[in-house]
Order: structure tokens, then sequence, then C-alpha cells
């Protein structure tokens, strides 16, 4: 891998802040990222609590039941978790697009305007008041009211409201997610125009994610290549950008890395925005081992970095007072490292508030 692309990969780990971690409240991590993918709910929240000093797995829980930060369908039309003052003008911005691209879907399942127009009344009234309620709750108040969740209608109709800004995630329920209405679980969310909305995507994904190209914000953001163009063209604050391989990065011009005499090692959860938040990935993992990062099904395993490069995958396994982190490399550790690798397993240890073991060999549980 070129020297070039290695600079890549340390700045996008400095400006993601990953090692850095300048911020010391929760929901500052959303909002300087822009969005973060959000379908394994434990591993966002390590996501962000990798980006936050002192951070823990009970007070990055206690920011979403504070509704400091908001989970809701985003970018690519998955769960992404975001600041509550952003919910609002990323949904108004990102939304109609995703709904259009889902049509032929919803007609395939019977779902029409009518229909879901009614299922938008029917949460409204048993959400009203700030009310909770579980995804097998919600469903059956549609139900009751004759419109049928078989098979993935349930799932549509959800997805659906929630692009259109009417219903997110609220706060656990006996370690079941449930449901809210927007305005009323975040009210306090900026409104944005158009073009103030694509230019404020624009700069939140570069500073926190550059270098990357205009592709790789394409790719992230769900927008259409000119809608991502005119972002990129109008954001208020100045970029920088630079050539290799005939590819343009913009990035933020005052931020460079800082080099470090020892190795830098993290264990990233799934789906993390370092690696999942480009289209090109070539800066982060070597050749051939994107497909051991990633399952035949498309999941994005949990990821170990060492010196901004992806070098092997680990999984979890809970125990009453301890978690065992088993690791599968992709190459040998140096000594060095390896000392770095237990600080950063013990880094995931503290944040779940218990003892980290590490264990090199590749067992059959899964996460």
């Amino acid at each position: 891998m070129g020297s070039m692309l290695l600079d890549i990969a340390r700045r996008r780990l400095r400006n993601q802040q990953i090692g850095r971690e300048r911020f010391d409240q929760p929901d500052q991590v959303p909002a300087w990222l822009g969005a973060m993918q959000a379908q394994d709910y434990a591993g966002v929240k390590w996501a962000i609590g990798l980006r936050c000093q002192t951070a823990s797995d009970t007070n990055v829980e206690q920011a979403i039941a504070d509704r400091e930060i908001i989970r809701t369908w985003l970018m690519r039309g998955t769960l992404q978790i975001v600041a509550a003052e952003d919910v609002h003008w990323m949904v108004a911005l990102l939304g109609p697009r995703l709904i259009k691209q889902s049509a032929r879907r919803r007609r395939e399942l019977g779902l029409d305007d009518t229909l879901l127009a009614r299922s938008s009344e029917v949460l409204s009234t048993v959400l009203h008041g700030r009310r909770h309620l579980t995804r097998t709750a919600v469903l059956q108040a549609l139900e009751q009211q004759g419109i049928s969740t078989v098979g993935q209608r349930g799932y549509h109709i959800l997805r659906h409201a929630g692009l259109q800004g009417h219903i997110c995630f609220g706060s656990m329920q006996n370690k079941e997610q449930t449901f809210v209405l927007l305005e009323e679980w975040a009210p306090q969310g900026q409104k944005k125009e158009r073009e103030e909305a694509l230019a404020e995507l624009a700069q939140r994904y570069f500073t926190s994610h550059g270098p990357a190209t205009l592709e790789d914000f394409v790719w992230w953001s769900g927008l259409t290549k000119a809608d991502a163009r005119s972002g990129l063209k109008m954001c208020p604050t100045e970029l920088q950008s630079g050539d290799i391989d005939s590819q343009t990065y913009w990035f933020w011009g005052r931020d460079f890395p800082v080099e470090k005499k020892v190795p830098f090692v993290a264990l990233l959860p799934a789906f993390d925005e370092y690696y999942l938040g480009y289209r090109d990935r070539d800066a982060v993992v070597a050749a051939g081992f994107d497909k051991k990062a990633i399952s035949n099904a498309g999941v994005f395993r949990p990821m170990i970095v060492v010196d901004g490069q992806i070098i092997g995958t680990w999984q979890k396994k809970m125990r009453k007072s301890s978690v065992v982190v088993h690791l599968k490399l992709f190459r040998s550790l140096t000594g060095t490292e390896k000392k770095a690798l237990d600080a950063a397993a013990g880094r995931y240890g503290a944040f779940l508030e218990m003892a980290a073991l590490l264990n090199e060999d590749d067992p059959k549980t899964s996460l």
C-alpha cells in the first residue's frame, strides 16, 4: 500500500475522532460525524464511546433516553443515529428520495397512499402524548384497525412513517426498542432550506470523514451525484483537495495527523463509520482482506485497526462480570502491537464497566 493511501487512512482516523477523543458528551459524536450507522444498537453505542472521553454504555444509553440522540431511518434508508438538533432537516432532505426509491416494494406489498395515510393516523393516535410503544404493540394497534402487518408490511409501514418524519425510535423498555412521535420526542430540532441542508451535510461529511471523494459522499449520503456536488460547492467551511491516482480527495485543511511513536490500536464495532462510511475502502484495508471484513450476507463485522489499517476482526462473548474479546487476525502482531491491543480491549471493557479478556481463538460463537 502506497504512503499516500496510508496518509489518507491516518487522517481519516484522526478526523473521525478515533484515538483523539476531543468530545466529552455522547451527542457531540453524531453531531460531528453527521450520522452513524445504527442497525446494530450495541455496536453504535460503542462507536460513540470509542470517540468520547470517559463514555460508558450507561451514559450513552442515557443520552438516548434524554432525547439528545435520535435513532431513525436516514442514509441509504438504513437505521442511523443523529444528534437531536439535526434529525428534522436531515429527514426533510433525505426522506423524499428514499420514499420514492422504495415505491415499487410498497406496491408489491399492497401499501398504497391511502393505507399509509391511515397507518399514520393510527400511529398519531396511539403514540400521542409522548407515549412509548414497542414494535409488537405498535403492530397490534395497526392490526386492530384492520391494517395488515404480515410479512414485511409492518416493517415498511414503520419505515415509511420514519422517512416522512412522523415517528422515530424512543428509549428502551425492558431491552425492547420503542417508537415515539418525532415532533414530540425531538421538538427542538432545527429546520433548514434545501440548499442550506445540502451544504451542511457536505461540510459534516468532509470535515469528519475526509480525505474522501465525491463518490464516497454520494455513497454515504444517498444523494444524487448532482446534489452531492452542489452541497460540496456550497460548503460554508473552506475545504482543500488533492489528487491521488486520478481521484480527487476533499478534506478540512486545518486538520493534520500527529505521528505517534507507538502503534495505535482500536476495536471498531460492527458497521463503524471508519470502514462503512466510504465507497472506496482501499486506503484502510489491504487487497483481499476486505472479503474477510464483510460477511457473505453483507454484514460489516467488528474490526481491529492498527495505525489506520484493518488487520482483523473480533467477536465478543459476554460473561456475568466480564467480556471475552475473540480475535481473528489477518496477520501476526508485533510485541508492541499486542500491548496496544490489550489496552484497546481494556478500553472496551471500561466502556461496558466490566473486565475484558483477550482470546486469539476463532470461536464459533457470533455477535
